[in-house]
């Protein structure tokens, strides 16, 4: 491989309440994928963006081709051919591609000699021989806000082509991304390291981290617990160094016991703010006991069908029914009280209001109703037992613990909290939308495990899920939607994961 290219050496951050990075110190070769695995909160992404000048550590050094360098920005940062796709996207969504590329580094020419101007020919034409080089396909001229969520991981990694990029930081890149669009990147990123590229890939994902990268660096806690050459290293090894304990990579399901009809959706139709129907005539229902998982490729209309049942969207034309009592008019905090919990897919728009305390996150459900409230004067004894309490039981970590401010918690653990708020309503429906995505291997287990014990208690449960392996793992029917419309309905004993890709892909016709 070479000489380090990366040295961080004892390197330490602190932040209220909490060491994000303990003593760590890392060596990356030039040209290898270096995997950086933990827990979520385990201090894999500050580590990345001390690297990338976006916090300074309090304590340590960083080296860069055995040079010691200070990085004050990421521009600093950028100036040594280091760049960063981060989990959430760094994009202007009313910008072009060519815009959001060049942005910072416009191509500048002088009209008649004294004129200031953007050459965007001569950017466009240089994105797209990058695009063309390493088969990343956008269109230099596509607006930002119109494209799918892959796309714009595509225009994120040009960008740093663009600034001529050597040190490659991926944080979390295939968090939001189908079984298909996952092995594009990872086909991208093994392109890059053969064109001589440094990857560091910060990820909870053994199996990726199994199918590209070199060596992995195992973080627990702040803390780095080991570094092992992936080829000499098994998944199950790789999940327990990073828990610290035995990890079940399999789920146990108990026989189900199906009770009442709990949801009734009866010829659901919803469209979109063009008019355009992106649920089709959809009808299913779901029994107390019942896991009924959707599985779909990413924009088939099956977070429109929960964003729906949850009251979120209007209802074109169908109707929706709780044991029997028709809700297709109800408010969403008619539906809660009526029953109906709702984890959805965008956790930080929808999930969580990013500016309240944890404490107050973890109330939304309950703080308007005794005991939390009386006579409209809030509880603050209540408040913060409630938040102490779900803290301790789904592991939420924060550095301030309930008075923590919930932007500044980390994707996964946010996670937690609304999987907590709403599983602790032990509601006759549970709507659960992507749960597990962006969780670690150990959290994935511990909300599996919730999932089942809602189903043992009698709830009934509506899954969407883009794991397939998830689906077939927890459902006990599986509905397949394509285009808006479910192509196949049945017990999910009757099909094998074969079936239902296909189904997902239009190939097989019920």
């Amino acid at each position: 491989m070479g000489e380090y290219v990366v040295e961080m050496r004892h390197i330490t951050k602190r932040f209220p309440g909490i060491v994000a990075n303990d003593d760590v110190s890392v060596s990356i070769r030039r040209g290898e994928v270096y995997a950086l695995l933990g827990e979520n909160g385990a201090g894999k992404s500050t580590l990345m963006s001390m690297l990338f000048g976006m916090y300074e550590p309090d304590g340590g050094e960083i080296l860069i081709d055995g040079q010691k360098v200070v990085f004050h920005s990421s521009t600093d940062a950028a100036a040594r051919r280091i760049g960063m796709v981060h989990q959430h996207f760094k994009l202007v969504g009313n910008y072009t591609v060519a815009e959001n590329i060049v942005l910072g580094i416009e191509p500048m020419k002088k009209k008649f000699g004294f004129l200031p101007w953007v050459d965007m020919q001569e950017a466009n034409q240089k994105i797209r021989e990058l695009s063309a080089k390493y088969g990343l396909e956008v269109n230099p001229t596509d607006r930002i806000e119109d494209l799918p969520v892959s796309v714009c991981q595509r225009v994120e990694i040009l960008k740093m082509l663009y600034r001529q990029a050597e040190i490659m930081i991926f944080d979390e890149p295939t968090a939001v991304l189908t079984p298909q669009e996952i092995d594009f990147l990872l086909q991208i990123i093994d392109g890059l390291r053969k064109d001589g590229k440094t990857i560091i890939l910060i990820t909870h994902k053994m199996e990726e981290i199994k199918r590209i990268a070199d060596r992995c660096a195992i973080l627990r806690r702040g803390r780095l617990i080991d570094v092992r050459n992936v080829a000499d290293t098994s998944v199950q090894e790789m999940a327990d160094m990073m828990v610290g304990r035995p990890v079940n990579l399999s789920q146990e399901k108990p026989e189900a016991r199906f009770g009442e009809t709990v949801l009734t959706v009866s010829g659901l139709t919803v469209s979109d703010e063009h008019h355009f129907d992106v649920v089709r005539n959809v009808s299913f229902s779901i029994r107390s006991g019942e896991i009924f998982a959707i599985a779909g490729v990413a924009g088939n209309g099956q977070t429109e069908i929960a964003d729906a049942i949850a009251g979120m969207v209007k209802i074109a034309s169908g109707s929706v029914k709780l044991l029997n009592t028709d809700i297709t008019a109800a408010s969403v905090r008619e539906r809660a009280l009526a029953g109906i919990s709702y984890i959805p897919e965008d956790r930080q728009g929808t999930g969580v209001i990013l500016d309240f305390s944890l404490r107050d996150n973890l109330a939304l459900r309950e703080y308007f109703r005794e005991p939390f409230s009386k006579n409209g004067i809030l509880n603050d004894e209540k408040f913060n037992s409630y938040a102490e309490d779900l803290i301790a039981r789904y592991d939420i970590r924060s550095g301030q613990g309930a008075a923590t401010q919930v932007r500044s918690m980390s994707g996964g653990n946010q996670q937690k909290a609304i999987i907590g708020r709403e599983v602790e309503e032990h509601s006759k429906l549970i709507i659960f939308v992507q749960p597990t995505r962006g969780l670690d291997i150990g959290a994935i287990e511990n909300i599996r495990r919730e999932i089942l014990a809602e189903r043992e208690r009698g709830a009934a449960i509506l899954l969407i899920s883009l794991e397939l392996e998830e689906i077939m793992a927890l459902a006990d029917t599986v509905g397949v939607i394509y285009r808006g419309e479910l192509l196949k309905t049945a017990p999910c004993t009757e099909l094998t994961s074969q079936d239902v890709g296909l189904y997902m892909m239009g190939v097989k016709q019920a």
